[in-house]
């Protein structure tokens, strides 16, 4: 990689103010990681780097280690004397995050210090209007700004009807259309790029991402591979990666996300129409079920708001909800919705005593 200054890759006065608060230590910034071994970048250039084994040691959950696009303070700036060590991780101001596939308690950080989400969904079978509910409220909750990219427009019979449909769940994001098949399908993400500013690309498999990427660069950097008959591609991204463009601006690219659990979102953003008719509920604490007066079920009725836009905002409630409980608390939960609150919960335990009595 050319040596560029740190500014060039974001750096900024609140950024270089912390880092004046450690002494014998230098900037640098995370620009790929392949397991326990990272790629920094410095104000020499690009060099690899470890953990310290205070830091490793002190670690409780993965979203405590160095990711992409974190900024941290180093041992050494070249690597003649051998790998760089990583002390501190500068306060990230934001953090694109999801649950950590296969934990029960613990987040992943898939990107940190980004300033637009490039949203990647393909007008194809790959098209889920649920799905990119969840990529919305996991990316306003990051503090970034999401930009929704639909792909694969060339394959696309109604375009206009897709993106009126993506328009009605994307509220407050900017929506564009783009197509490999035109050189200049790229064009309208370049103007959601600026020097200094770190944009990340996320979205499933095969639905165009490292294309893009390829064609804002300029050059083709990342492997790409043609989806099959049942037009369904597999990621060629293995791993995520943070590339300054010549122009100015950085990118990020990430491997295509299989799953998405997410661990904290901001539904109020996400489904912001939803928020707002909730204010004229009859009722502060409306389940929109089948309270009386209910301004999200009258919405439905007129046509206003789909029923499975509801039914995927309560299925992201329950699920948030649900993150924050430990098991005990879980089961609790469970049998106060079995048995209808405090009354109900109190009902069932004296029941469950006398039961054990008799037995």
């Amino acid at each position: 990689m050319s040596k560029y200054s740190l500014i060039d890759i974001g750096l900024t006065d609140r950024i270089a103010r912390e880092a004046d608060s450690y002494q014998n230590l230098y900037l640098a910034r995370v620009s790929a990681q392949y397991k326990d071994i990272y790629k920094i970048i410095t104000a020499n250039g690009e060099i690899k780097a470890r953990i310290s084994g205070k830091m490793g040691f002190l670690t409780s959950t993965v979203a405590d280690l160095p990711v992409v696009g974190d900024w941290v303070m180093i041992d050494r700036i070249d690597d003649s004397g051998g790998d760089a060590v990583i002390h501190h991780i500068i306060h990230r101001h934001s953090a694109l995050q999801r649950k950590a596939a296969g934990t029960a308690n613990q987040n992943q950080i898939i990107a940190a210090n980004i300033d637009t989400v490039f949203i990647c969904m393909a007008l194809n079978n790959d098209f889920n209007l649920r799905r990119l509910e969840r990529y919305l409220s996991i990316t306003w909750d990051s503090m970034a700004t999401p930009v929704v990219v639909l792909t694969k427009s060339d394959l696309c019979p109604d375009l206009p009807t897709k993106l009126s449909v993506v328009q009605s769940v994307a509220i407050g994001a900017d929506v564009l259309a783009t197509t490999v098949m035109d050189d200049d399908g790229y064009l309208a993400i370049k103007r959601f790029i600026r020097p200094g500013k770190t944009a990340v690309f996320i979205g499933s498999s095969g639905v165009g991402k490292s294309t893009l990427i390829n064609n804002l660069i300029g050059k083709q950097i990342f492997a790409t591979q043609q989806t099959g008959d049942n037009d369904k591609g597999r990621h060629t991204t293995t791993h995520r990666q943070l590339i300054i463009l010549s122009g100015g601006g950085i990118l990020i690219d990430t491997p295509g996300l299989r799953e998405l659990q997410i661990e904290t979102a901001d539904l109020a953003k996400s489904f912001a129409d939803i928020d707002k008719l909730a204010q004229n509920c009859r009722f502060h604490d409306c389940s929109h079920q089948h309270e009386p007066g209910c301004a999200v079920q009258n919405a439905i009725k007129n046509g206003m708001l789909s029923v499975e836009r509801l039914n995927s905002f309560q299925k992201l409630q329950t699920e948030l909800k649900y993150q924050e409980l430990n098991s005990r608390q879980l089961e609790r939960e469970k049998i106060n919705k079995m048995f209808g609150g405090m009354g109900g919960f109190k009902n069932a335990r004296a029941f469950g005593k006398q039961k054990n009595k008799r037995n």
